[in-house]
């Protein structure tokens, strides 16, 4: 015979302390939603374009069988020895680039050092400098990007000393940069507040002990 079984459900709000913490590491088990990164992927966008990098891009299949083309962008993080972000892409001078990333970044004294020794490192070479950014190996932080840089002179002008290695560290600056604010996202999403913000928007239920009921 079948029988019927009455429980008592609670809302998170209404749960002790410790049932609380017990649906707080449930709902943290379930991690952050699919593609939390895109946010922070389409900030570093914009800010390569305001420096004058073009992303390379690569085909992904869609759902429907379409393709689309997504940013050469990738991480790995955030717990290990060797965890970071990279990226493939072209570097050309791009004008006004230091003020138009104050004005899109005005607190940000990262971006500002970067643009500002893009800046001058192109000034010395008279604006002709131009890069590609190529990933190497199976990992991904800064210095798994190669950086190739010439100077694109009508009169074959050697570039300057320095040019090459300010402009690889500016450009592994961006990527750190970008692993940065992918780290400062998931402590966010994965943050206590966050977390209780998800669990009573989703308006989930639990037994008096703090277990996912349903």
């Amino acid at each position: 015979m079948p029988e019927i079984i009455c429980t008592t459900v609670y809302q998170f709000p209404e749960l002790s302390d410790a049932a609380k913490e017990k649906a707080r590491s449930w709902y943290r088990e379930l991690g952050p939603h699919d593609d939390w990164w895109d946010a922070v992927y389409e900030d570093f966008e914009r800010i390569c374009e305001i420096l004058g990098i073009h992303l390379k891009t690569t085909p992904v299949r869609l759902m429907g069988g379409g393709t689309r083309q997504k940013p050469c962008i990738w991480f790995s993080g955030f717990w290990n020895q060797g965890d970071g972000a990279c990226f493939e892409g072209y570097l050309s001078h791009a004008k006004g680039a230091a003020a138009r990333t104050r004005d899109y970044a005005p607190t940000d004294a990262m971006l500002h050092g970067i643009a500002d020794r893009l800046h001058a490192i192109q000034r010395r070479n008279f604006y002709q400098l131009v890069a590609e950014v190529s990933h190497r190996g199976r990992y991904y932080h800064e210095y798994t990007m190669s950086v190739d840089v010439t100077r694109d002179s009508p009169t074959w002008q050697p570039l300057t000393e320095d040019a090459e290695e300010i402009l690889t560290e500016a450009l592994r600056d961006m990527a750190r940069w970008l692993y940065r604010q992918l780290q400062a996202e998931y402590d966010h999403l994965t943050s206590k507040e966050a977390i209780e913000e998800g669990i009573i928007a989703n308006e989930y239920t639990f037994t008096e002990v703090g277990l996912r009921f349903g």
